[in-house]
């Protein structure tokens, strides 16, 4: 057998692989079932029940002002001494559709569950790529490994090239059933209308966008923990990143009035890269005045290009370091 097939296989028959995929399905199965549970086709009988709820919302409004002008009656005092001004609203301030349950559009909406699918599998790439080569690290796998196949960059390269094959067919599996899923809500508690080719093509490439986060993530956290040697210097290294790099930072930036500073942190590259441009407001900075939007605060977007070549060249850094490591390093 082949050392890379004899890789893949490893990956997917791991334990720990197989809890992690197990809990982000869990994950990803209650994200779908909140999301149906909280949408509804709008039929005649829904709009009815609407209807009828905001006529009786009507009702208590005008019994609850009819109520009101009677007590300024007895005690204007307490209303301002202008019981005249306690009008109640008209039937049109009452719209029905604020007794609706939205529908889940499919068009609308479904981009954003791609995204939340691209984050979690990214996740969870980031963690068995770490534990994949971390675990053979800690327990002397490597070191026996090296002795009959002593190529030390081409084992690594190897094993990566296999984690990264195996989180692709993942990503591809798990995608297609996330967007069946999804369209199937959308079919039973919502509407599939507006899916035009141009439509279609549009979400395809923000799912092959979400597949590079989850392969870049995979290939990171398999680099750092092959350069620390150990699972946990990738997930220490992770937390590092999120409570110093990331609330820390916020908190320094925003308080030293920073400009822009939220293109100092992750959310807005990931946001970016996925729906093609984040745009960031300066708070901080005098507005600018315009005679006919007012008072704007500064913007800067970034694109899904720039994030790209930062996510990239993160990448092709922590991995080079990796290969460059195992081959300079005595393997003990």
């Amino acid at each position: 057998m082949s050392l890379f097939r004899a890789e893949t296989r490893r990956v997917s028959k791991r334990r720990f692989t197989r809890f992690f995929v197990l809990m982000a399905l869990l994950v990803l199965g209650l994200v779908a079932g909140g999301t149906a549970y909280s949408h509804e086709k709008t039929t005649a009988s829904t709009r009815a029940a609407a209807e009828a709820r905001a006529d009786q919302e009507y009702q208590d409004q005008l019994r609850y002002a009819d109520q009101a002008k009677q007590e300024c009656q007895k005690d204007p005092a307490s209303y301002g001494g202008n019981c005249d001004g306690l009008i109640p609203p008209t039937r049109d301030q009452i719209p029905a559709d604020q007794f609706l349950t939205p529908p889940f559009s499919f068009r609308e909406d479904f981009p954003v569950m791609v995204t939340v699918w691209a984050a979690l599998l990214a996740l969870v790439a980031f963690v068995i790529g770490a534990s994949f080569v971390g675990a053979e690290w800690n327990s002397g796998g490597m070191m026996n490994l090296l002795l009959w196949r002593p190529q030390r960059v081409r084992v690594l390269s190897t094993k990566l090239s296999a984690l990264l094959t195996w989180l692709f067919g993942l990503s591809v599996l798990t995608g297609a059933a996330w967007t069946g899923l999804f369209w199937l809500i959308a079919t039973l508690r919502g509407t599939t209308g507006g899916m035009t080719p141009g439509t279609w093509q549009s979400l395809g490439l923000t799912g092959l966008r979400g597949l590079g986060l989850v392969l870049v993530a995979g290939a990171i956290g398999f680099g750092v923990a092959s350069i620390g040697r150990h699972t946990a210097a990738a997930l220490g290294a992770a937390i590092g990143v999120i409570v110093i790099f990331q609330f820390g930072l916020a908190i320094v930036l925003s308080l030293a009035r920073v400009r822009f500073y939220e293109i100092y942190l992750l959310p807005a590259w990931i946001g970016a890269w996925m729906a093609k441009s984040y745009e960031v407001i300066d708070n901080n900075a005098p507005c600018d005045y315009s005679a006919v939007n007012g008072c704007e605060a500064p913007t800067y977007t970034v694109t899904w290009e720039m994030a790209g070549g930062l996510f990239a060249a993160v990448s092709v850094i922590i991995v080079g370091a990796a290969m460059w490591t195992i081959r300079s390093r005595d393997i003990t």
